[in-house]
């Protein structure tokens, strides 16, 4: 009997004690307590390393929650075990260097147990502590310097570690082991023991990477592992052929490509940023909404998650790495465009973990294939990722059309090297006031781009911590599996990537840019809705950027049901506030401006402010977008025919969707449309017969006359810009216009509009927008291409043209061609 096992549990019973009145443990995940509690079989913990201080940590979590005590003792082959635990590592001291000698003592012995006794049999749950990693808590400069990381530390470090982050500590719970599963039949017992160990380490190192990130090798050394890789290699042999140079000339190259592209993590400046920008959102933003985490929750572990936010702002690199931190993930490696590069800055960056791409890979051969292979080494040692596909960031509050050139290099690495399965997560950012909105308005008005330099940067940060922002809500969306979305493509692809198939093979292209349509789907499938947003759509939708308080309200709150009793989505989120609450909102936060009146108030809108909101109505544009439509019918229509409502949204529907990323198949838009029409119905924006074969607005002065023709407004300039650009192509007629001459008439065309009829919306005017539509009506084959690149078209146009007369007035048709027919 050991003579100094009683002092020893006194030591553990004191440490125990005095942590307890210190230490604040956070559980992740949250369900990890329920899957331990109440099991049929003994629990055996195996902790991550050898430490007093984390078996303590481990006691007094179990002590306060009822689960199975460590320091119990178990029945291991009918003979009582002194403990129900076990490390990994042991820490190395003067008499014993070698580490994990005990644990696989104590589990050869389990092992053995389980062997001779059929009936034994125990569950073996990894438990790994992380000091300072607990989500929710703010850092202290201190505490920065002894966070968590792969290090294995000494007993000095791991005192301050304690002083300085014990009330900042997460204990992470695996899922438990069922050790006779983890015997193969067949296996001797040494080699089961082996088994069970690798399986062990790889759910802590998971565990560990889930919480703040793979091991990351010196950046020098990922350098030069990237320069050792057979297509760097092949890369610059052809770089030297077609540009003449020494083969040392042009390794010094790739290697200065590579240095300029790959981050420098740091997990204590990580850690010390995180506690500026705790007090940076305390002082600009009202609060940080953080929605639909159980997205993360189930895909962080053993899974390479590939975060794809909308592109709002600067402060999206920021904000989304922040909370993640907070949240107690790892910190992803953010994709950033090399103008960021700036001196200090970039350095700061880059210990954060960005890493730098250009905008442009062409005119250099070498270049992508170093930064594909950089990609690729990311992703194989599993540390999350994040970059934006719209390639910039909005300047109308829509979604950009997405460019698929870091989507295709990740597709391809996983094809070339498919270890870790890949989960992409959408991210909606929702600013109710977004700190380059004035910048935005000017560049859409024709200022060009300022370019990024420190100087600017330090004048904008003075500038902004000055003002307030409203709140920012972050929602997760639904998480995309690359492997299903692949065997969409491809049923057998894992056998072609085993056979090493072409990269180039067309249905990988397709694949890309499905999954690049999908992501902005899902983005806005998770929008926030907040009250400056539905404050806009209101507004905006009037002539004069005013209404009365009463209707204003009712309009509000009209919205409101709309998306509670036709939801869009479950993961959209909505304001809770009453109408009234909105539009008191929006006045103190200088969106509105009241006039006062005997007959009562009127809420308006100033010009300037009139321009900046289309940006946040356009945040939510796509979730009205299919209401709107609706209502638009009803505009010059008094009554209707269901079959006529379908084949004019079946017409329209395919434009709007693809501009605006609607999450509707063609094929289910007639049921999304009779569920819109019977929520008309009992929201008493329309009267119907029957059998509901026709239907029927509201009398022309009641109030939900009013309602349905607000509501119809929403998309009523987006019908207008499709009809400009028809107009102007069957003025110009068949094969006598290029594509790119319709799309530059169109938008000197919507130029003028915007003036002769007031038009505040700066996307009517956005060339993109006229280019994607004439696009759209080429792969449709409504129009066709020349061979001396004209367009051509025919009746399907003539149809098109046709169905305008449903949606949009006489007014309107007849101000649009007075517009086009007088040049």
């Amino acid at each position: 009997m050991n003579p100094f096992a009683g002092l020893s549990r006194a030591w553990r019973f004191s440490l125990r004690k005095v942590l307890g009145l210190w230490v604040r443990a956070t559980i992740k995940p949250d369900d990890a307590l329920a899957a331990i509690d109440g099991r049929p079989r003994p629990v055996c913990y195996v902790l991550e390393r050898e430490s007093q201080t984390d078996f303590a940590v481990l006691s007094a979590v179990c002590a306060a929650r009822n689960l199975p005590r460590p320091a119990r003792r178990l029945m291991v082959g009918g003979v009582r075990a002194h403990r129900a635990y076990f490390e990994m590592m042991r820490r190395p001291s003067l008499f014993r260097i070698r580490n994990a000698a005990r644990a696989q003592r104590y589990l050869v012995q389990l092992v053995a147990a389980a062997a001779a006794h059929p009936q034994f049999d125990v569950d073996l749950v990894p438990v790994a502590i992380f000091w300072g990693r607990a989500p929710h808590k703010e850092v202290s400069w201190w505490r920065l310097l002894f966070s968590e990381d792969w290090i294995l530390v000494g007993r000095f470090r791991k005192l301050l570690s304690v002083i300085f982050n014990g009330r900042n500590t997460l204990v992470y719970f695996g899922d438990p082991i069922r050790l006779r599963d983890a015997m193969e039949q067949g296996l001797s017992e040494p080699r089961s023991v082996r088994r069970i160990l690798r399986s062990l380490r790889m759910v802590l190192r998971a565990q560990r990477a889930s919480s703040i990130g793979p091991d990351l090798s010196h950046r020098r050394t990922m350098v030069l592992q990237i320069l050792k890789t057979q297509a760097v290699r092949r890369a610059v042999r052809n770089e030297m052929q077609a540009r003449q140079l020494q083969r040392r000339e042009t390794l010094r190259l790739a290697r200065k490509y590579a240095v300029e592209i790959a981050a420098n993590y740091s997990q204590p400046m990580v850690t010390f940023i995180a506690g500026i920008l705790g007090r940076v959102w305390n002082s600009l933003y009202d609060g940080v909404e953080f929605a639909h985490i159980e997205n993360l929750s189930g895909v962080a572990d053993g899974a390479e998650v590939i975060y794809v936010p909308c592109h709002r702002s600067h402060m999206d690199y920021l904000l989304l790495s922040y909370i993640i931190y907070r949240k107690g993930f790892a910190v992803p490696h953010v994709a950033a465009g090399v103008n960021l590069n700036m001196p200090v800055i970039g350095r700061f960056m880059r210990k954060c973990g960005a890493f730098f791409l250009r905008r442009s890979f062409k005119g250099d051969a070498l270049y992508p294939v170093v930064f594909a292979k950089y990609l690729g080494f990311m992703m194989a040692r599993g540390h999350p990722l994040e970059y934006f596909i719209e390639g910039g960031r909005s300047r109308t509050g829509r979604l950009l059309s997405p460019r698929t050139g870091m989507l295709s290099m990740t597709v391809r690495s996983y094809l070339r090297d498919p270890k870790r399965p890949v989960m992409f997560m959408p991210v909606y950012f929702g600013y109710e006031r977004i700190v380059e909105g004035r910048t935005y308005i000017g560049e859409l008005s024709g200022r060009p781009k300022q370019k990024e330099s420190v100087f600017m940067l330090l004048r904008s940060i003075v500038s902004v911590l000055r003002s307030k922002f409203g709140k920012v809500h972050v929602n997760l969306g639904r998480p995309i599996a690359l492997d299903d979305l692949l065997r969409k493509h491809h049923p057998n692809w894992r056998a072609g990537a085993a056979e090493d198939e072409d990269p180039r093979a067309g249905w990988i292209g397709d694949a890309i840019s499905d999954l690049a349509v999908r992501i902005n789907t899902e983005i806005n499938a998770a929008a926030a809705v907040t009250p400056i947003n539905l404050v806009a759509m209101a507004i905006l939708a009037t002539p004069r950027q005013a209404l009365p308080e009463l209707d204003l309200i009712r309009q509000l709150e009209l919205y409101q049901r709309l998306l509670h009793d036709a939801p869009y989505s479950p993961l959209v989120t909505v304001t809770p506030d009453s109408g009234q609450q909105m539009v008191a909102y929006a006045e103190a936060f200088g969106l509105l401006q009241r006039q006062k009146h005997p007959l009562g108030d009127i809420m308006r809108m100033s010009a300037e402010n009139a321009v900046l909101a289309t940006y946040y109505r356009n945040n939510i544009l796509h979730l009205f977008a299919m209401p709107s439509l609706l209502a638009c019918a009803f505009v010059s229509n008094a009554t209707m025919r269901t079959t006529d409502i379908h084949r004019l949204v079946w017409r329209v529907y395919p434009y709007i969707s693809a501009e605006l990323f609607l999450r509707w198949e063609e094929a289910e838009v007639g049921a999304a449309a009779d569920a819109l029409l019977d929520t008309f119905l009992r929201l008493n924006l329309l009267q119907a017969n029957e059998n509901r074969s026709e239907w029927r607005r509201p009398p022309p002065t009641s109030i939900d006359a009013i309602r349905l023709s607000v509501l119809a407004q929403a998309t009523i300039q987006t019908l207008e810009r499709y009809y400009l650009a028809i107009a102007l192509l069957l003025q110009a007629g068949s094969g006598a216009i290029t594509p790119e001459a319709l799309e530059e008439r169109c938008h000197l065309m919507a130029q003028r509009m915007t003036v002769l009829y007031g038009l505040n919306s700066p996307e009517f005017v956005d060339r993109s927008l006229f280019r994607n539509f004439i696009d759209l009506l080429r792969r449709r084959n409504v129009i066709q291409m020349s061979e001396d690149k004209k367009l051509l078209f025919g009746e399907p146009l003539l149809g098109v043209a046709a169905d305008a007369q449903w949606v949009l007035s006489e007014q309107i048709r007849h101000s649009i061609l007075q517009v086009t027919l007088g040049q």
